[in-house]
């Protein structure tokens, strides 16, 4: 459906305005009247990474005033594979100053808002507040809920994102005219049910395809032309090259943007998403040993077995020596139990101890109530055992 624009025009276009966006101009359906009005628009991506990097670098090349960055993290090496916003020589840069400096070297003309910070309940609503449009490329639950919720509560729209190996989704959520995020996923799934893509991967330039979308979503919003994907769900395959969207409709009972909302203020999201489940954290407690630990048990020769708990191609890259390669998934099924001995004390490590933690439980459920892991996992034991050893 037809929305109205977003921001009203500004007043005018400068001659190097008129310029840089020649191009725009002679689209009937943007047109001076489009161009004033993306000028007048304050947008703010959450996240400069997958995502962010071509949100940000559109977002800025088609003219939209003032940009805002929301971003606490630094530049790493295995960004470079899909950001493409940063480059090496940003490397342990904050993301914020770097993605904005590239907004500047490719539109001068943009006012860039940098917030070198983690979006949390505390400032949410207060940064969201200077701004008509949010831009969400945030990777975990927690955040994505929260953006969505705190996008509900100001009235604001904002155009989601996500990304999985070679999978993507896109949609815009406007809960004045259509569905919000709580609409299409009222509960977050089981912790521990769906990987990162730190744990699973992502093609590097899917980020490209489903930012993009995005962006071109976010301009037809912005200036009222075309038909925004508010109500739908946009599924994009990049292996069979597919796309195809999905209607979503706005739920009556939806306990934030429905008739009778519950949630009326923002809520606890890590609680509410679960970074591991209760099982994982009561056998985690007390059952927890550092990667230098473990070092200290190899060199005193104990009698133990390490296993691996992440995939083939994670362990490929790199691994502890001595590890014993068992997915998470061969616990889950059952099939690794037979696999493992009664004489040895068993020390399960995965990337960072969220999969180990949840393999652990299903052991001390099976009887094995001697058995650790590595808190931090492989990332610990390369930042303080052996930083010669490459991260991922």
């Amino acid at each position: 459906m037809s929305l109205p624009p977003l921001v009203e025009p500004a007043a005018e276009l400068t001659v190097d305005e008129v310029r840089r966006y020649s191009r725009h101009l002679i689209i009937p359906d943007v047109g001076m009247a489009g161009q004033k009005r993306l000028k007048n628009a304050k947008v703010l991506c959450v996240g400069a990474g997958g995502l962010g990097s071509p949100a940000l670098l559109y977002l800025a090349a088609a003219g939209v005033g003032t940009l805002g960055i929301v971003d606490f993290d630094v530049v790493d090496e295995s960004n470079l594979q899909r950001q493409v916003i940063h480059g090496q020589s940003d490397v342990g840069r904050l993301k914020a100053e770097s993605a904005a400096a590239s907004v500047r070297e490719i539109n001068p003309l943009v006012n860039v808002i940098i917030h070198n910070v983690a979006l949390t309940t505390d400032n949410v609503m207060d940064i969201f507040s200077g701004y008509d449009l949010i831009v969400d490329g945030t990777d975990n639950f927690a955040t994505r809920y929260m953006v969505n919720d705190a996008a509900v509560l100001l009235g604001k729209p904002y155009v989601w994102g996500s990304i999985y190996r070679f999978d993507g989704q896109a949609s815009v959520f406007w809960a004045e005219h259509g569905p919000c995020y709580r609409c299409l996923y009222p509960e977050p799934p089981p912790p521990g049910m769906v990987p990162s893509c730190a744990e699973g991967g992502v093609l590097g330039v899917l980020c490209a395809s489903i930012g993009s979308v995005q962006v071109n979503e976010a301009i037809k919003v912005i200036t009222g032309i075309g038909e925004p994907l508010v109500g739908r769900l946009m599924i994009y395959d990049a292996l069979e090259m597919k796309y195809r969207d999905v209607k979503v409709r706005k739920d009556p009972e939806c306990p934030l943007c429905g008739k009778n909302p519950s949630i009326t203020e923002l809520i606890d999201y890590e609680a509410f998403c679960g970074t591991l489940s209760d099982e994982a954290q009561q056998a985690a407690a007390g059952s927890t040993i550092t990667a230098g630990e473990l070092e200290a048990m190899r060199e005193r020769g104990e009698d133990i077995m390490i296993i691996d708990v992440r995939e083939p191609n994670e362990y490929e890259i790199v691994n502890i020596p001595g590890a014993v390669l068992i997915p998470k998934g061969e616990f889950l099924n059952g099939s690794a139990l037979e696999k493992l001995p009664q004489d040895k004390k068993i020390v399960l490590h995965c990337k960072s101890g969220a999969r180990s933690a949840e393999v652990l439980a299903v052991l001390k459920n099976a009887g094995f109530s001697d058995a650790v892991h590595v808190g931090g996992g492989v990332l610990s034991w390369i930042k303080t055992v052996d930083p010669s050893l490459p991260t991922y």
